[in-house]
């Protein structure tokens, strides 16, 4: 058990214990090297004794630590200390999008465009370099006082490879937020964390989840089955554009989803512009059922890898593992 005033690699002393996971706990800590603090995840006793894990853990969370961006959590370290593996980041004063939604509910219209805007932004970033994140959810954005969103858990959301709907809170939290084609055990692209930021998106604007169940594997089926309600339901004079942004970007066939991040943040750029405001409900090009209408293992999610440095065509395959 990691202590106060504990050092890690002889480096980063600890402060105290600020958050504990499925995954991984999180302490506050002091870079003694650099005079500042920092964020430490130090993974779970369980994961950390799975060597496959591991690597994969090690991998990724390098992988994640080359991405720059105002609106992702910077990772500065990755190591190893007496068998304990953490990743050291960027320490954030603020709180995640589901303490907000907690205490306030629905937001604005305009709070909801300027949060996904950054999402998106972040997100372009991660996917411009090849990189899914896997695990988009308001419990891994954080949101700090002055409105700047930072999104975190690159390295730990990457490296999870398949485990049981039921086996951690963190998946628990997670399915709410699952990509059809994960929940069907077929793994994920780039438009899988568009669907997972188009949930996120209702959630935003209306303060709810659009599928619940006694359990995860049923709020599983549901995102393999059922359409996401129509958010005029909810929100009577919400503008069209919001309702096609959500509605193309939570289609359960990838194809008729947004390409990556940065087409989805072009069309929330300019939802808000007075010819989309009445515009026409978009009609997918291909059928919702074409990709997903056979769930491989709905019991089980994959989680996975960066994708790999060439660019794939249009029908996304299984990003390879580097």
């Amino acid at each position: 058990m990691i202590m106060k005033g504990q050092k890690i690699n002889d480096r980063y002393q600890i402060i105290k214990s600020i958050g504990e996971g499925g995954m991984a706990n999180v302490y506050l800590a002091y870079d003694t090297i650099l005079d500042r603090n920092v964020a430490v995840k130090v993974l779970r006793g369980d994961l950390a004794t799975d060597d496959k894990f591991v690597r994969r853990f090690q991998r990724e969370a390098l992988s994640a630590s080359s991405l720059s961006h105002p609106n992702i959590v910077e990772v500065y370290d990755v190591g190893e200390d007496n068998g304990s593996y953490y990743i050291v980041m960027e320490y954030i004063e603020g709180k995640h999008l589901k303490e907000l939604i907690k205490k306030r509910g629905k937001l604005t219209l305009s709070e909801v465009i300027d949060i996904m805007s950054q999402v998106c932004d972040g997100l372009a970033t991660a996917h411009d370099s090849y990189i899914i994140h896997r695990d988009i959810k308001p419990q891994n954005i954080m949101i700090l006082d002055s409105g700047l969103v930072k999104i975190t858990d690159f390295g730990i959301a990457m490296a999870l490879n398949s485990t049981q709907l039921t086996q951690t809170n963190s998946v628990m939290g997670s399915v709410h937020y699952l990509p059809p084609e994960q929940a069907s055990g077929k793994g994920s692209t780039m438009q899988s964390d568009i669907y997972s930021m188009g949930i996120l998106m209702y959630e935003l604007l209306t303060g709810t989840l659009p599928f619940r169940g006694e359990n995860a594997v049923e709020i599983a089926l549901k995102q393999l089955k059922e359409p996401i309600p129509n958010l005029k339901t909810k929100i009577p004079d919400v503008p069209n554009s919001i309702v096609n942004i959500v509605k193309r970007a939570t289609a359960k066939n990838p194809k008729n989803r947004y390409t990556d991040a940065r087409e989805m943040l072009d069309d929330i750029k300019t939802a808000m512009d007075d010819s989309r405001i009445d515009e026409p409900i978009y009609e997918f090009k291909f059928p919702e059922v074409d990709e997903v209408d056979k769930p491989a293992n709905p019991k089980r999610v994959t989680q996975g890898e960066t994708k790999s440095a060439s660019k794939q065509p249009a029908k996304r395959e299984e990003p390879a593992v580097g």
